[in-house]
């Protein structure tokens, strides 16, 4: 019999010769957990294999961590998946929880946290589409989600999704200009999620989200951005001054233009009743003087009428030279200036004469309507 196979029979011996299950449980947590603490001393570290400043995926909380040391029994923690290999070869998943296992036969090769983690991408330069070199660094949200791909498909999960990110960055900064990329983060943090997963899959990797944390142009080309600033503020002051100079000649035309609107509707009613007043007093005048002449002319038929007309006219004559006198240095008076009846029974002939035509012309329009009326005589035809 080898030894090996002595050292198998004598420890399923010891189980089934009384050997308590809370000391059976105990001595193989407590030889697990050394065990554990012996691969994790080993597992080599991110920045042993090139990645400066980058910590051991076995240092981080959810990182792979190499086999455990087991005598048949083994407890899964929450959110953790271990990997079972039965001679070397895959067996199983180990979800949390209470296992049993085969001493020598089945193996722990694997443990995966399956948390989501935080791998920071360090500081990198990568070049824009228009040519300008710019640092940038970054946050990497991740997680496993099938813990067979995770110890399978690649040698250091973590290790590939962070020069993958690292690669997917710098493919994806160049289809920007340095503009866009200030401008876009969320678009271009969503792009390299999107790349990072198509290749991710196969690992048994997820990337949640990625963080652009810092983007760090040159310095000319910060001083250069801060002068471009600079003038689209003072252009936007300049626009913000001549729109309200404009608005405010604008509104100042427009007052303008309502005022003289205003002035011309008021001088406009004001040539409007001037004139219908004027227009009525013209009535009044005119029928007041209608009136006098209607009374006048009556009065001249009755006894001693032409005697006051005759009166009235001297008076007006008397009144009109003193007027004369007045108003000016020059006066022009009739040679017969002390012949007042002369002068009134001359406005009498001419009233006189005035009233004999117009009586005239009434008797012949009174004619001319009385031949129009008569019939006239129709002579027989010869025979």
């Amino acid at each position: 019999m080898s030894a090996a196979a002595r050292i198998v029979s004598r420890r399923l011996g010891a189980a089934a010769g009384g050997i308590t299950a809370a000391g059976v449980a105990g001595g193989l947590l407590r030889s697990g957990y050394a065990g554990w603490l012996r691969t994790r001393a080993a597992q080599p570290s991110l920045a042993t294999l090139g990645v400066p400043g980058a910590r051991s995926a076995s240092y981080m909380a959810g990182g792979r961590r190499r086999g455990l040391v087991h005598f048949g029994l083994i407890i899964v923690p929450q959110q953790h998946a271990y990997i079972v290999q039965r001679f070397g070869r895959f067996h199983r998943v180990l979800d949390p929880g209470l296992h049993f296992l085969i001493p020598l036969v089945d193996k722990v090769a694997f443990t995966h946290s399956l948390k989501e983690e935080a791998i920071p991408i360090n500081s990198q330069t990568a070049i824009t589409r228009d040519n300008v070199t710019i640092a940038i660094d970054g946050v990497l949200y991740a997680r496993v989600v099938d813990a067979a791909k995770a110890s399978y498909g690649v040698e250091d999960p973590y290790l590939a999704l962070t020069l993958l990110a690292q690669t997917t960055m710098r493919s994806e900064l160049g289809k920007l200009t340095l503009d866009k990329t200030f401008e876009e983060r969320e678009v271009l943090n969503t792009r390299i999620v999107n790349s990072i997963n198509e290749a991710a899959f196969a690992w048994g990797m997820q990337c949640l989200r990625y963080e652009i944390r810092d983007i760090s142009p040159p310095a000319n080309v910060r001083k250069a951005m801060e002068l471009q600033a600079e003038a689209e503020r003072r252009k936007r002051a300049q626009i913000l001054d001549s729109e309200g100079e404009k608005e405010s000649e604008i509104n100042v035309a427009e007052g303008q233009k309502r005022a003289t609107i205003l002035n011309s509707e008021a001088l406009k009613l004001e040539q409007i009743n001037r004139a219908t007043g004027e227009a009525e007093a013209i009535l009044v005048r005119a029928r007041a003087t209608a009136d006098a002449i209607r009374m006048v002319a009556a009065e001249m038929h009755q006894q001693g009428g032409s005697d006051a007309v005759a009166l009235r006219v001297a008076e007006q004559y008397v009144q009109a030279l003193a007027n004369l006198a007045k108003e000016g240095t020059t006066l022009v008076v009739p040679a017969n200036v002390a012949d007042a009846r002369g002068v009134i029974t001359q406005a009498l002939a001419i009233w006189e004469g005035v009233g004999s035509q117009i009586r005239q012309r009434h008797a012949r329009n009174a004619g001319d309507l009385t031949h129009s009326h008569e019939p006239k005589s129709v002579s027989p035809p010869a025979g």
